[in-house]
């Protein structure tokens, strides 16, 4: 894994200093410790730090082909470089390394950017063609690795893999953008279409940007996207054969390094078929590793003990505290934009551990979203199938029963009336856009000036997931619920906060679950093996049944639960007070404080519920402050 950073002129090629590249990619030599290199030509200059995994001493970047006359800057990893290699050596390409990252010279000579399409991998690369004098950048297809861009006053277009790497740059202009604030605190991180940064662009997933000499900086090319309007056909049993052999594929391909390598393992589902595949694949014992918690509501580590026993691997477990809120600051330099997914602070943890072992760690991540299974998806499924049969003139009728139905955030999901009520008299890309977001517009818009509202002109963060779902590729409503996942929430929260923990502590960690050969067969099944009785991911816990036991395919589903509701009524409740004081979030005219206050007040007393509201709050002002001294 590895960070990159450059500078490219689509007008006139101005000479680029190699110091002013070498300064954006040492900001990010957390992401790559292991090496660095700058090259620059008319116009154009490449950065890079490596973390060595493949080919540790012929893989150096930027890496040009002998003639020079195309130079790449490579952040991920192909999985599948070796079947591409060998068809470009039969085309007559010659290769003089064994790294992966070749293969994008000599396919991009062959194919241009059809190559895209041939690659299974995690990436982001910026490759420079000196004969068409182009700049392409790419990002893989689901948005694992970053990409940041943004058009500065000299002309240049500058990129990095965060954006920090973009901060370096002594052109670059520290412009707060309000709507990016609104899109955060409704969603709770900074989603891939925004930045809280004016000028930023995120490369989407699945794009790429041709940038070419003498012509305006175009859109992104989309040149991939996830189709949920098709149908599997076959029996379960047919359909369990062909995920599991999707799922080891996608194992096998991810376990090739020249580099210690192990995988996390929660104990859940996803983390535990990842295990039991790796150990199927490997003579020796496959290296895990666990975080548990100091409070047992928190701790998964006898499901996680329970998986290791039964492979037989080398697993480690360290024990942290649940209150853990030391690690704030980290997160926040780490992150660059305000994210408020709290989990974060676990998954660093559990990143730090991976790292005292292995440099290269697999991850769970993806299947959730691929099979249907967050909880959130089940309600919103059943939710559809009653707008289905009802009337607008009843629907209208549930929202007014709704608005004075008493709150009952306490209560489990499907005892909360008031919440049922509400969603099903929206339309359901609406009411799902509510069920996945964090604070409501109507506590946001409390919290804001008259300026600020003025500001926003109408733009809310739920307004992408509305227009995601009605112009989705999909069937019903569930697929368009996680079509709108893959688009937003995945790259936006999960990829982001995998990718920054782990290159935190120089970390790679692959995501064999988000393979896109499985996430395109996963879109093609019916709802009906995707949730089940209740279970979502309901096929793939089937085809797992010889793998795993039924306590770990089971139980109810965990993840890492941070307690900040809590935190604030205790050890962080004069912090949570102090929001309203800020210097940052008072000055900057968007905020009325006393409606801070109010909300800390009301927490702190236990009239109400604001903890995540309140996390928000205290991670965008970290986060604020940061970016903008």
């Amino acid at each position: 894994m590895c960070g990159i950073a450059g500078l490219y002129y689509p007008g006139t090629p101005k000479p680029v200093e190699p110091a002013r590249v070498r300064a954006m990619t040492d900001a990010l030599v957390h992401r790559g410790p292991d090496g660095a290199g700058v090259w620059t030509g008319p116009g154009v200059g490449l950065g890079h730090r490596r973390l060595s995994i493949i080919d540790l001493s012929g893989g150096g970047q930027p890496m040009a082909t002998p003639e020079g006359d195309v130079v790449v800057s490579f952040n991920g990893e192909i999985y599948n470089f070796q079947e591409v290699r060998a068809e470009l050596e039969a085309k007559g390409a010659a290769f003089v390394s064994h790294s992966d990252t070749e293969v994008l010279l000599h396919g991009w000579r062959a194919w241009g950017p059809g190559m895209l399409s041939r690659l299974n991998g995690m990436f982001a690369f910026a490759l420079y063609d000196a004969r068409k004098q182009s700049l392409l950048l790419a990002r893989d297809r689901m948005g694992v690795k970053p990409l940041h861009y943004a058009e500065l006053s000299d002309g240049a277009v500058a990129f990095a893999s965060e954006i920090k790497g973009l901060l370096a740059h002594p052109l670059f202009r520290r412009t707060p953008d309000f709507t990016a604030v609104e899109d955060f605190l409704g969603l709770g991180y900074v989603p891939d279409d925004a930045s809280v940064l004016a000028g930023v662009k995120k490369l989407p997933a699945g794009h790429y940007l041709l940038l070419e000499r003498g012509k305006p900086v175009p859109a992104p090319v989309k040149w991939w996207d996830i189709d949920f309007s098709q149908r599997a056909k076959g029996s379960a049993r047919d359909l369990e054969a062909e995920l599991i052999h999707h799922l080891r594929s996608a194992v096998r391909s991810r376990m090739i390094a020249d580099v210690p390598l192990g995988a996390f393992l929660s104990g859940g589902v996803d983390s535990s078929a990842v295990v039991a595949l790796m150990a199927e694949a490997s003579r020796a014992a496959v290296k895990t590793c666990t975080i548990g918690f100091d409070e047992a509501g928190y701790d998964e580590t006898a499901h996680a003990a329970l998986v290791a026993e039964r492979f037989a691997t080398q697993h480690r477990v360290k024990t942290v505290a649940a209150d853990d809120y030391a690690l704030i600051d980290t997160l926040v330099h780490h992150f660059d934009e305000p994210f408020a997914d709290a989990s974060a602070l676990a998954t660093y943890r559990v990143c730090e551990l991976a790292r005292e072992s292995v440099t290269v760690a697999l991850s769970g991540d993806g299947a959730d979203e691929a099979l249907a299974g967050y909880r959130r998806y089940k309600f919103h499924a059943a939710e559809e199938r009653v707008r289905s049969v009802l009337p607008a003139s009843v629907r209208g009728v549930f929202g007014a029963l709704g608005r004075v139905y008493p709150k009952a955030d306490w209560a489990p999901r499907p005892l909360r009336a008031k919440t049922t009520l509400l969603a099903l008299a929206d339309e359901g890309g609406a009411a799902y856009a509510k069920a996945v977001g964090v604070t409501t517009p109507a506590v946001r818009s409390g919290l804001y000036t008259d300026a600020a509202r003025a500001a926003l002109g109408g733009h809310r963060a739920e307004t992408r997931y509305v227009e995601t779902m009605r112009e989705a590729p999909a069937r019903d409503g569930l697929d368009r619920a996680q079509y709108a996942d893959f688009k937003h929430w995945l790259p936006g929260d999960i990829l982001t906060k995998m990718d920054r923990t782990s290159m935190a502590v120089s970390l790679e960690a692959r995501e064999p679950l988000l393979d896109y050969r499985f996430v395109e067969f996963a879109a093609t099944l019916p709802a009906s093996m995707r949730i089940r009785g209740g279970q979502g991911k309901w096929l793939m816990k089937k085809a797992l049944e010889p793998y795993l036991p039924k306590e770990v395919l089971y139980r109810p589903k965990m993840g890492f639960v941070t307690p900040v509701s809590a935190w604030f009524r205790a050890a962080l409740a004069d912090e949570a007070a102090g929001l309203a004081r800020s210097r940052v979030l008072a000055g900057s005219g968007w905020f009325e404080p006393k409606a801070i206050a109010r909300l800390a007040e009301e927490h702190r007393s236990g009239r109400a519920e604001h903890g995540r509201t309140l996390w928000q709050l205290m991670m965008l002002e970290r986060s604020l402050g940061r970016l903008f001294p």
